[in-house]
């Protein structure tokens, strides 16, 4: 089975090698049929701490790493960010 990744912005850099990463998407609401934005907070492995709070980054799902860390930092986007 592929390992999904998802887009997201890094909004916490506190903690050693691990980035939180809010990924938001789109819903539609099922009555009113209006776009809806829902976000989830993931934990990230970032072994060498490359990046900060705002980056824009692609998570790819991993092993357990952690009690909560089930997903690996890819790339950052700068083109993205801009």
């Amino acid at each position: 089975m592929p390992r999904r990744i998802l887009q997201g912005t890094v909004v916490s850099d506190k903690n050693d090698k691990t980035v939180i990463v809010r990924v938001e998407r789109m819903v539609m609401h099922p009555l009113y049929k209006k776009y809806i934005r829902r976000s989830k907070k993931y934990a990230a492995h970032d072994p060498e701490n490359r990046f900060k709070v705002g980056d824009v980054v692609k998570i790819r799902e991993c092993r357990p790493i952690s009690k909560t860390k089930r997903w690996e930092v890819l790339v950052e986007d700068e083109k993205v960010s801009a």
